[in-house]
């Protein structure tokens, strides 16, 4: 066998090995800047318009992975007022406190499942729950793709009659729903949504947040 015939068997090996390693994205229809509204569906805001629906939030991120659960997440129209993370300091509310986590679900559920002690911040996000659709707070790393998207989708959330995520360096502040790793007893990370930039406050302290959920078509 010559040369030439063992790189062709090797580049066609290597090709076949590519292909059998390929897995499909999920498909959807629904992309960042559609509405989702209180009948489940997710709509461009030309659809909305001429449907006469009713807004509940906006899609600003797709999932393409299919090892997370969704089709994408959106934002809910409405600030929720300040509240404290915790009743108490003191005690861990099991969140995972890893800054790069998806996993704002889960943080919320364990936030408000805490029997030690009581969380006005998940409380209060629940009490969202319309539609069938469950609201939750975003993690840290849920908190950045939602800041990457600000630009884009404001001018939707408005039209939507929502409130647009401010650019107010001293009106930026939002809870996320994951501890401070180390100090889980008494911190929780806040994120700004003006310059993305993340701080260390104690639990207790009362600060707004912003609902987002996960799309499942």
């Amino acid at each position: 066998m010559n040369k030439l015939s063992s790189t062709l068997i090797m580049a066609t090996a290597v090709l076949f090995t590519a292909c059998d390693a390929h897995k499909d994205f999920p498909d959807t229809d629904t992309k960042v800047c559609h509405i989702l509204c209180t009948d489940g569906k997710t709509v461009s805001i030309e659809d909305y318009e001429a449907q006469s629906k009713k807004a509940v939030a906006v899609v600003f991120d797709i999932n393409l992975d299919e090892n997370m659960a969704g089709n994408g997440t959106a934002v809910y129209l409405h600030e929720i007022e300040p509240v404290a993370f915790t009743d108490s300091l003191g005690i861990k509310q099991g969140t995972s406190a890893n800054l790069s986590a998806m996993d704002g679900n889960a943080n919320t559920f364990a936030l408000y499942s805490c029997k030690d002690v009581g969380s006005p911040l998940a409380k209060s996000v629940f009490s969202l729950w319309n539609y069938g659709q469950s609201a939750y707070i975003p993690s840290v790393a849920q908190m950045r793709k939602l800041f990457a998207a600000k630009d884009a989708i404001n001018p939707i959330i408005i039209k939507c009659g929502g409130d647009p995520i401010p650019d107010n360096p001293e009106d930026c502040w939002y809870y996320t729903s994951t501890e401070v790793s180390g100090q889980e007893t008494a911190k929780a990370w806040l994120y700004s949504l003006s310059s993305g930039a993340i701080q260390e406050t104690p639990k207790d302290q009362a600060h707004k947040a912003r609902a987002i959920i996960t799309l499942n078509n």
